[in-house]
């Protein structure tokens, strides 16, 4: 979506930090942000889900207003 000027806030969870690493340097964007929250979600309730996504919520606003997430954090 970024490449088509869309802004996108990419979440993962922690266990998939190293992974993410990986294939944003594969696809040659090292430096693209993501945001992290605690894994797992499969098992979460809807609330606890949505509790997560509360948390969240100012760093992907912060992200998509700002288009990083080095900016993102700082702003």
């Amino acid at each position: 979506m970024e490449r088509q000027g869309i802004p996108a806030a990419t979440i993962i969870t922690t266990v998939f930090a190293n992974t993410a690493r990986a294939y944003t340097r594969l696809m040659g964007v090292p430096d693209f942000p993501y945001l992290m929250c605690a894994h797992p979600i499969g098992n979460l309730t809807g609330d606890d889900l949505q509790e997560r996504a509360r948390l969240l919520t100012p760093q992907v606003r912060r992200l998509l207003a700002n288009g990083d997430l080095a900016r993102a954090e700082t702003a």
